[in-house]
């Protein structure tokens, strides 16, 4: 079987985990914080990062969200998540690349070392200023995210991908750590709702990291 080494804030790992459960592959967690990780973890992947997917029986692991996306979207024809035609697929790409990078600079990363691992890690007070500047570049991407679902039924065009995954499991980490305001929002928030209401999302919102609680609206699906 299949293990998945995440964090329940690593957006990456919830990436992939929601494309998993999308595409029915059967897999077991396993919990890894990379600031604590041991020789078995570097072992596998000597970067220290999560996600990483570890098949024993055939001794073999993948390492980076997108790379196992897409090796589980050539070998697994269920849901699949990077579909259409080449110009399609090429959107898609783009879209999954400008939340796996572009978001995550802005707004994801920032509010987790504010929020996570200055509390966790360095036990310190997070900076006001760069939480400001976070949620402001998040009103910017959100405001991109309203013009896609208002122009599209789904982020990268008629139907459901793996932008949409990337960009939830993005969003999903930054409102779980109090990160994402949808006041003058309401199509990219019509579209999360959606997105938190399928089953793949329902075990994410039901986990917690420990000694960092959710807002109470976080695993409110109408919310």
């Amino acid at each position: 079987m299949w293990q998945l080494y995440h964090f329940p804030l690593c957006p990456f790992s919830r990436k992939v985990r929601l494309a998993l459960s999308e595409k029915g592959v059967t897999h077991e967690l396993t919990l890894v914080y990379p600031w604590q990780a041991g020789d078995a973890f570097f072992a596998l992947n000597p970067a220290g990062r999560t996600p990483v997917v570890y098949q024993p029986e055939k001794k073999l692991t993948l390492i980076d969200s997108q790379a196992i996306c897409e090796y589980f979207e050539e070998t697994v024809d269920k849901s699949p998540l990077i579909l259409g035609t080449a110009a399609g697929r090429a959107e898609i790409r783009r879209l999954t690349a400008l939340f796996d990078e572009q978001f995550f600079a802005d707004v994801t990363a920032p509010l987790m070392f504010e929020k996570m691992k200055k509390r966790l890690v360095y036990r310190q007070p997070p900076d006001s200023q760069a939480l400001r500047t976070a949620m402001r570049l998040a009103h910017e991407h959100l405001d991109y995210i309203d013009w896609l679902t208002d122009t599209r039924r789904w982020l990268a065009g008629a139907q459901l991908s793996l932008a949409d995954f990337a960009a939830a499991a993005q969003i999903s980490v930054a409102d779980y750590l109090g990160g994402i305001d949808w006041s003058g929002h309401d199509s990219a928030h019509s579209w999360y709702r959606v997105m938190k209401s399928r089953p793949s999302f329902r075990p994410l919102l039901a986990e917690k990291m420990e000694g960092i609680p959710p807002p109470r609206h976080y695993a409110d699906v109408n919310a």
